[in-house]
């Protein structure tokens, strides 16, 4: 029984063995000397393991008595993550090297926190999604402040450990709520506890505070607060991976827990899920128009672009939960290519966020400003790039499942979005001549990313690379 349970958990079991060998090779091995080796090394690794899950079996698999879970739902959202995990650190040396943030210690957290994402995305127990999401958390609170000479990045690391204690203490006591009134922490004993109809007003108490707790790790309204401070506050690499990888865990984690435990009674936390998905387009749609900083801006975005993922996971069936994933692939495409691009935003050697300082790139590097144009106008949902037929997915899941209201309201929340992404546009095509240019910077790595994440942009209109029929299948084994 054990030999099974372990041969389940395989990918996370070399994940965790990978990053403590590093961890020792680090500190004997010369510490910050290994630094470079060691992200691509951690780099390989990710990929390495994505080709295994992608490869395992296409059934559905279950450890330890039902607290892990491997079906086509986990391994979809792993591969994601992991892709994502690497292609971030990839972009990441160079940027970190010429600031001194050249830890050996980043690529071994960022391995320990996405050992913690893949435990989120195959919990089937309230203990299991615990451990992985303390784990995640608990190594991105030290990557948000490693720039320790920095005052925001410190106020960055601080913000985010104090708010996100908060919300796990919303999220536990929601669980124990939710153990008192099912007699069980399984996901399993929780939705044939909640019923097919009305579940208890304690358990439903208990539904509203694990809400609220997975609501914050999306960075969905109202536990949004900390996300414009920590974006801009740490290391781009490190926001590069905030604006990813974590994103794709906890939405998942998110549909996880709502129709794995609490499926039988969507009518009860449908309403709620809309409410937070239409708050959070608005508030990122409305907030990001007065921001001169390009990572705040990045942060009101992400958090619009979490409220039009929830819209699928709102309409509560598995259309909805397809439509969500390719959603957040989708998505979590783009900004890789726009970190890319923020990362080469330099004058003098030195790092450069001001929004203002791209007026008339295209006259300097019409290469990059075409592929940022093409970035911006998948964020933006402006057709036909690939952007706009993500919303278009999630708005078809919600109009399936009657929310009329909610579309209409994306529509309108989609419209005043565009202003601050077309603003963007304007300057590097149509900006006055800016008294300091950037850098005409040659960064291969860089280049290559954002104009793969362009060119997917372009291309995928055409064909999606097979990511719809995959989704679909994860959504089904999740809806079973």
């Amino acid at each position: 029984m054990i030999q099974a349970d372990l041969n389940v958990i395989l990918p996370e079991i070399l994940l965790s063995l990978y990053a403590m060998f590093a961890l020792l090779g680090g500190v004997y091995g010369g510490k910050d000397r290994l630094s470079v080796p060691l992200i691509f090394a951690t780099a390989g690794v990710f990929v390495i393991l994505a080709f295994i899950v992608s490869g395992s079996s296409n059934g559905t698999q279950t450890a330890f008595g039902g607290m892990f879970i491997n079906d086509g739902f986990a391994r979809f959202s792993k591969v994601l993550i992991l892709v994502s995990a690497a292609v971030v650190l990839i972009i990441s040396p160079d940027y970190l090297r010429s600031r001194k943030l050249l830890h050996f210690e980043y690529p071994i957290l960022i391995a320990l926190s996405v050992v913690g994402m893949m435990m989120m995305v195959s919990s089937g127990d309230l203990m299991s999604l615990y451990m992985g999401l303390e784990l995640q958390s608990l190594c991105l609170y030290v990557v948000a402040s490693m720039r320790r000479d920095s005052l925001k990045s410190t106020e960055a690391g601080l913000k985010y450990f104090v708010l996100g204690a908060l919300a796990s203490g919303l999220l536990l006591y929601g669980a124990s709520l939710c153990y008192g009134y099912a007699g069980t922490t399984s996901f399993e004993g929780i939705i044939a506890a909640a019923g097919d109809d009305h579940a208890d007003v304690g358990l439903l108490i208990g539904l509203v505070m694990i809400l609220s707790g997975l609501a914050f790790k999306v960075s969905a309204v109202p536990f949004h607060m900390w996300t414009p401070d920590v974006y801009e506050g740490a290391p781009t690499p490190v926001t590069a991976f905030f604006a990813t990888a974590p994103k794709v865990a906890a939405m998942a984690l998110f549909a996880r827990v709502m129709h794995d435990a609490f499926g039988g009674i969507v009518g009860d936390w449908q309403q709620v899920v809309a409410l937070i998905s239409v708050l959070s387009m608005y508030l990122g749609a409305i907030a990001a128009i007065g921001q001169s900083n390009i990572k705040r801006l990045m942060a009101y975005s992400s958090i619009a672009h979490m409220g039009y993922a929830l819209m699928g996971l709102a309409s509560g069936t598995a259309y909805g939960v397809e439509a969500m994933l390719t959603y957040m692939t989708i998505y979590v495409t783009m900004n890789i290519g726009t970190f890319a691009f923020i990362l080469m935003m330099e004058r003098d050697g030195q790092p450069v966020t001001d929004i203002a300082s791209l007026s008339m790139l295209s006259r300097a590097a019409p290469g990059k400003a075409l592929a940022m144009l093409v970035l911006l106008f998948s964020l933006a949902g402006v057709p036909p790039s690939l952007g706009f037929f993500a919303k278009w997915g999630v708005w078809n899941a919600a109009l399936d499942a009657g929310l009329i209201w909610l579309v209409v309201a994306s529509a309108v929340a989609s419209g005043i979005g565009a202003y601050y992404y077309l603003r963007i546009v304007y300057l590097m095509y149509f900006g006055q001549e800016p008294q300091d240019a950037l850098d005409r910077r040659r960064a291969p790595i860089l280049g290559t990313v954002m104009s793969v994440s362009a060119l997917v942009m372009v291309v995928g209109v055409v064909s999606l690379f097979g990511i719809e029929g995959a989704a679909e299948a994860a959504a089904n084994t999740l809806l079973r």
